[in-house]
């Protein structure tokens, strides 16, 4: 998908994230001091296996319960969102997430215990949501792995700029479950090494974490708008990417010329393997040249579908604070001299990119700017 031709600025309201920090000022200043969520627990839960980086908000136990672990979480979450008919069709919805309910399924599976499908399947999950937040039947779910919630985000400026809506209310939450972090440990790249994102070393790996994040989308001036946003899908293979990086050079180049004459800082994806890791810092080198790279997936682990809206909180918190995270868990040699290991000033620049990727050669990134 290639970006919207010449859009206007979409403006953010309001917006806020949950972390196992806490909030998006709790997790800058825990990131600005070099904090690492991450901690090693069983892979498996209760059921045990290799101890893995996980980042987990509450109770460090990721074992389901009823209700949903997530619930209570949420519920904080969402007491942050500003007031509005949600739901309504003047005012929709769109929620995002690659895992919504899972670790549900996979708690009725193991005990069948049939409570767990009122939350298992993302409908379901979704259903349960309105009906705790009070939301009407205008509710959009989109999921595209771990770009999931950009592309909630397009989708959101789209219904704005069509003039359908007024405003969009993106919500996003995933939260690691048995099932999800099986998965991950399943292809050796969740394994019981810390991630190091953009560090050039001999095997790579990732951490999992804990995350959910809400936006409030308007064409109404706003302190902060989303200047440009950029989708392209390389359908390569079931997880990998091109050799020569050429779906991270066209989704850069999908926000590049929205960002031509602005000094950037740029928010990557930066997980902690290496083929990806290498690809995304060379493309964004050349795209943005001098732009300080940074990830915080080294200490938050990946959100997953909601890293887009976790990330973008945490970006503008750092801009209204003055300084950005830098890479944490990482040391030289890196992929690109551009990686910033350490905190800066985000004085003197004029724009962010926020970018994620996901299995398949699926690549986001979005422009972030004051009005």
């Amino acid at each position: 998908m290639s970006p919207i031709e010449d859009p206007p600025p979409t403006g953010i309201e309001a917006l806020g994230c949950l972390t196992p920090f806490g909030d998006a000022e709790a997790t800058l200043h825990a990131l600005l001091a070099g904090r690492r969520a991450l901690e090693r627990l069983p892979v498996l839960g209760a059921d045990g296996g290799e101890r893995v980086p996980l980042a987990l908000a509450g109770s460090p136990e990721m074992t389901e319960s009823l209700p949903p672990r997530w619930m209570g979480p949420l519920r904080s979450l969402a007491a942050g969102i500003p007031q509005g008919p949600w739901g309504s069709p003047r005012s929709p919805v769109v929620v995002t997430s690659s895992n919504f309910g899972v670790g549900s399924l996979y708690a009725y599976m193991g005990g069948r215990d049939p409570g767990h499908l009122a939350h298992g399947a993302p409908f379901a999950c979704v259903d349960h949501l309105q009906r705790e937040f009070g939301w009407g039947g205008q509710v959009h779910i989109l999921s595209h792995a771990c770009v999931s919630a950009h592309v909630g985000l397009l989708h959101a400026s789209r219904l704005l700029h069509a003039g359908l809506a007024d405003r969009v209310l993106a919500f996003s939450f995933d939260f690691v479950s048995p099932f999800v972090a099986g998965g991950f440990h399943s292809l050796k790249i969740l394994n019981a090494d810390m991630p190091a994102p953009y560090q050039a070393r001999e095997s790579g790996s990732i951490g999992l974490g804990d995350g959910a994040a809400f936006a409030v989308l308007t064409r109404a001036p706003c302190d902060f708008v989303i200047r440009a946003q950029a989708l392209h899908n390389e359908m390569r293979s079931f997880t990998g990417n091109q050799a020569d990086g050429s779906g991270f050079a066209a989704c850069a180049e999908g926000v590049a010329a929205a960002a031509s004459g602005r000094r950037l800082w740029v928010k990557g994806h930066g997980t902690g393997t290496l083929e990806a890791g290498r690809l995304e810092a060379e493309a964004f080198a050349r795209a943005f040249p001098g732009a300080p790279l940074v990830s915080w997936k080294g200490s938050l682990g990946h959100t997953l579908g909601s890293c887009g809206l976790v990330e973008l909180a945490l970006a503008v918190a750092a801009v209204r604070s003055g300084r950005a995270p830098g890479t944490i868990g990482s040391a030289p040699p890196c992929f690109a001299d551009a990686v910033a290991l350490e905190p800066f000033s985000t004085a003197g620049f004029d724009g962010a990119v926020i970018a994620s990727n996901a299995f398949g050669g699926a690549h986001a990134a979005l422009l972030l700017t004051h009005a």
